[in-house]
């Protein structure tokens, strides 16, 4: 009953942020009493699905969950309207992994929630329930287990959201960022490089591969991404007209860090250019069964390590075993981190220009390693004897 005496029929509940709120249905006489249960019935099912009915007739800011707006967020993004690193559109594969964070774990712990309503709280409680596996869920394709977040993926998962928010904000679609001055998890750093022990029996591993069925392709790759350095997705992503090999470089067009000129060595380069062509195929390294490039190179890596009982080594693992030598053999972080691609090599007038000292470093490096991978190792070929 209001003051003046007249007599309201009002909901009172819980909103999708657990906040006490109430609304009026109608006045009792003009709206009968079953009129009022079937109005609060909508009502409650508007709230069952995370709207909030008080903020009805509200600011239009008010009504996006996050849920909406990480749907908002990949249209806008894949239609090329909301611009990533360098101002440029995000790129497909970065779209394809943001995708992935919020169908896993940004929408299920979430995406009901007003994103108006947010804390940091709210950001930081969702990164320790990815932690602890709350979003847990069988791995896709016949791979078994399940996938589980750790402190790298939910930090990822928390950039992503406050990458969504903050464009949103930017672009009017909320108020504020919500999201400002959450704290990431610092994830593990991947430390993990070959020892030249382990270098010669990865070589040993893939010589007994090769002669009993290994896909030639994925040996190729493996070897050329351990004698170049290269991020795996562009090992195996190498166009042919992309490679210069009798000049040493690979001109990407596109990479983690922008266009690039990349240097390789001799070996690697000899290695690239030798491959078989397939026609209407543009790669270096052509899938068998589609139109685009090899993509089981992993798997292949894997399996050869498993083969002589090399442990936690990844694509990175051998990238990282690259510029390692490069250290071993006396070379400054500078020009390690220009061999890896972080730091440009310039284009002049059409003319590509390769540091005399990088022409240097990635020779001896590749040339190093490839020495290592084709030196025998008599204790690998005892292991593969003994796992045959």
């Amino acid at each position: 009953m209001l003051p003046s005496g007249l007599q309201t029929f009002v909901l009172n509940y819980r909103n999708a942020a657990n906040k006490e709120r109430r609304i009026n249905l109608g006045r009792f006489g003009v709206m009968t009493v079953e009129q009022a249960r079937e109005k609060a019935k909508v009502k409650l099912g508007m709230i069952a699905d995370g709207d909030d009915p008080a903020d009805a007739n509200k600011d239009p800011h008010h009504q996006q969950t996050v849920s909406a707006l990480c749907d908002w967020y990949l249209a806008e993004a894949e239609a090329g309207r909301i611009l990533g690193r360098r101002n440029r559109p995000i790129k497909k594969s970065t779209l394809a992994m943001d995708k992935s964070r919020i169908e896993t774990h940004i929408k299920p712990l979430l995406g009901s929630r007003l994103a108006h309503t947010l804390k940091v709280a709210d950001i930081e409680g969702m990164q320790s329930d990815i932690v602890a596996g709350k979003t847990a869920k069988p791995r896709g394709g016949g791979r078994g287990g399940v996938t589980t977040g750790g402190p790298g993926v939910a930090s990822r998962a928390v950039g992503t959201l406050q990458s969504i928010l903050g464009h949103a904000a930017r672009l009017d679609k909320i108020e504020s960022h919500p999201s400002r001055g959450a704290r990431k998890l610092a994830g593990k750093k991947k430390q993990r490089r070959l020892s030249v022990a382990e270098i010669k029996k990865l070589g040993a591993a893939m010589r007994y591969a090769e002669r009993n069925g290994e896909s030639p392709v994925a040996l190729a790759i493996v070897r050329f991404l351990a004698l170049t350095g290269f991020r795996i997705s562009e090992g195996q992503g190498v166009e042919r007209h992309w490679l210069h090999a009798d000049a040493g470089y690979v001109a990407f067009p596109d990479t983690k860090s922008d266009a690039q000129i990349r240097a390789v060595g001799p070996s690697a380069a000899k290695l690239a250019a030798s491959q078989p062509v397939r026609a209407n195929n543009p790669y270096v390294f052509p899938s068998d069964i589609t139109e685009g490039h090899f993509t089981s190179a992993k798997a292949c890596l894997f399996r050869l390590c498993a083969s002589v009982g090399i442990e936690g080594v990844t694509p990175h693992t051998l990238r990282h075993t690259f510029g390692s030598v490069a250290g071993d053999l006396g070379f400054s972080e500078l020009t390690i981190r220009a061999l890896l691609g972080h730091a440009a090599q310039s284009v002049t007038q059409g003319y590509v220009h390769i540091d005399e000292a990088l022409k240097l470093a990635v020779t001896r490096t590749c040339e190093e390693i490839a020495s290592l991978l084709d030196e025998e190792d008599k204790s690998a070929l005892f292991d593969q004897r003994q796992a045959a």
